[in-house]
This record gives C-alpha cells, sequence and structure tokens, in this order.
C-alpha cells in the first residue's frame, strides 16, 4: 500500500510525541495519568467537502464531530467527561444551526462542551471544525491497536456499510434513509462492557479493511478476514467490498481469544495469525496490489 501524505506526517510526529501515553501515535486515543484516575483524550478534525457535503445541515455537522470523538473513547473503554470545540466562523445561519446541533448532541449523549477557540477565515477557505473528547478509562492501561494476540478471533459490532446506504440516501434527498451516516452514535456502552475483555480495540472509521490492517500493523500481526462473514448493510450483499472499505461506520472492531464470545452483539469474522509476508489477508490472500483498503488523507 503505497505511502500517503498523512503517513509521512504522522512518521514526522513521531520524533516528537515521545510520552508512553501517546502509544506511538499508533491508536485512536492518548492516555494521561492524573492521580489515581487514567484519563483517555483524543482529537478529531472534520473539514468541509471532505467530510461534509457543503449543502448539508450544520446541525448535523456538529452531532457527527461530537459523535467520531466519542466514538475514539468507546474503543478505549473510556467514559466521556468533556469536550473542547475549535471552530472556524462563516456565515451567521450556519453557524447558529451548529450551535443547536452541538446543544442535541451535548444533550444526548451526556457530556459537557468547557470551552476551546473560534477563529475567522477567508470566505473562500473550506470550513474546519475540530473537537477534543476526554474520557476516564475503565480499565488501565485501555485497550490499544497495539495487543492482537495470533491465536485470538477477530470480531466486528453491527454491520458495516450503513453509512454508504445513507449517504446514497442523503444524495437521493432522503433524509430519514440517511441518518446512519448524519448523526452516527458511538457505542461507548459497548466498548465499557468490552474493555475488561477484549486483547485489542479500535473503531471502524475509514472502513474495515484499512483499519484492521492498521490494528494488524501496530500489533505486529496478521489479520486474515473472511469476507463473506463480514456483516453488511441491507441492500449491499453484492458491494461486499465497498461496504468493507467505505468507512464512516463506527463500529468496534476487536480481538479476543479464541473460544471467548463478547458481552455485547457482535460478528466474528475472522483469526490474528503471526506476522507474515503481508499484514492483511482476504480469505487467506493479500488483497490485490491498488486495491483501495479505505479512506486516507492526503494520497
Amino acid at each position: 500500500m503505497r505511502e500517503s501524505g498523512e503517513d509521512r506526517f504522522i512518521a514526522a510526529l513521531r520524533a516528537i510525541a515521545t510520552d508512553p501515553g501517546a502509544r506511538g501515535l499508533a491508536d485512536d486515543a492518548a492516555e494521561l495519568r492524573v492521580g489515581d484516575a487514567t484519563l483517555v483524550v483524543t482529537h478529531d478534525m472534520m473539514v468541509e467537502g471532505v467530510h461534509w457535503h457543503p449543502d448539508q445541515d450544520a446541525a448535523d455537522v456538529a452531532w457527527k464531530l461530537v459523535a467520531v470523538n466519542l466514538s475514539d473513547l468507546a474503543s478505549k473503554g473510556a467514559e466521556p467527561q468533556a469536550i473542547l470545540l475549535g471552530y472556524t466562523l462563516g456565515d451567521a445561519g450556519w453557524d447558529l444551526r451548529f450551535a443547536n446541533g452541538l446543544a442535541e448532541a451535548v444533550r444526548h449523549f451526556k457530556v459537557p462542551l468547557l470551552g476551546g477557540d473560534t477563529v475567522g477565515a477567508p470566505p473562500s477557505s473550506a470550513r474546519a471544525v475540530g473537537l477534543t473528547a476526554i474520557g476516564r478509562a475503565s480499565v488501565a492501561p485501555s485497550p490499544s491497536r497495539q495487543d492482537a494476540k495470533p491465536g485470538e478471533a477477530l470480531w466486528v459490532t453491527g454491520t458495516l456499510g450503513a453509512a454508504l446506504a445513507g449517504f446514497e440516501a442523503l444524495q437521493r434527498g432522503d433524509m430519514a434513509g440517511a441518518l446512519s451516516y448524519r448523526r452516527p452514535v458511538p457505542l461507548v456502552a459497548q466498548g465499557l462492557a468490552l474493555a475488561r475483555l477484549v486483547s485489542a480495540m479500535m473503531d471502524v472509521s475509514d472502513g474495515l479493511l484499512i483499519d484492521a490492517r492498521r490494528m494488524a500493523e501496530a500489533s505486529g500481526t496478521t489479520i486474515d478476514i473472511a469476507a463473506a462473514s463480514v456483516p453488511v448493510a441491507p441492500g449491499l450483499a453484492d458491494r461486499r467490498l465497498e461496504a468493507m472499505t467505505w468507512g464512516d461506520d463506527y463500529q468496534l472492531l476487536f480481538t479476543l481469544p479464541a473460544g471467548e464470545d463478547p458481552p455485547v452483539p457482535a460478528t466474528r469474522i475472522g483469526a490474528v495469525l503471526p506476522r507474515g509476508e503481508a499484514p492483511l489477508l482476504l480469505d487467506g490472500v493479500p488483497p490485490e496490489e491498488g486495491t483501495s483498503l479505505g479512506y486516507r488523507h492526503g494520497v
């Protein structure tokens, strides 16, 4: 898989982020020990034209920004404690709709907004928003991508491709059908239930295949996924590969010792193997050269 601009930049940052809590910048979030508590800290950004359509409701953008950050906390088995917002000001009506959506998300997810920062930008600039989420870990250390072990089984919650189906519904003007894309729901309760049992865990944000590869690379293993076992959204059975690579589903991907069953609804989709020539196998074979495994920035 060809190195992207994002890969190169993160490689440069690893020389700076040397604290153990940064986990080598190979995980969904960082850990910070404060007294007897372990805090989990994450920060995600979204950009107009990349993460949302310019015509999309700003309230949905705000909801999604909160949700994707809380999803990172969920993948670490952390209980959300607070959020901080970074916001680019623009059209006053859009700003108000965003604030309304943020208020909805804060109430729904029961996480307080403590502050942040606002900036202005030239009118021609794409709008960017960012959020920092802070959680309290239920186990320490919290599950990471690096802990998958050969012999374990690979599991995933929910179905893959729901966001893809929702995006296509949005393009048709079907707002109700687009809910899975417009307003994803982080699996915080499931993450808390899994945290004490799993070895490795992460959320599926960029696509199942690319995220499974990242888990394999971080843990020094090979992950073999059985394509037919992957649960896909209704109507996407004949688009299975697309459902596994589209992203934005925010399901939890995790490993358990063979023979153990998870305490939440999930599907066993593969196995963790000793590291071979390729970090990712699909039905026992590396994906064809040039196959897109998921979304990558700066390609």
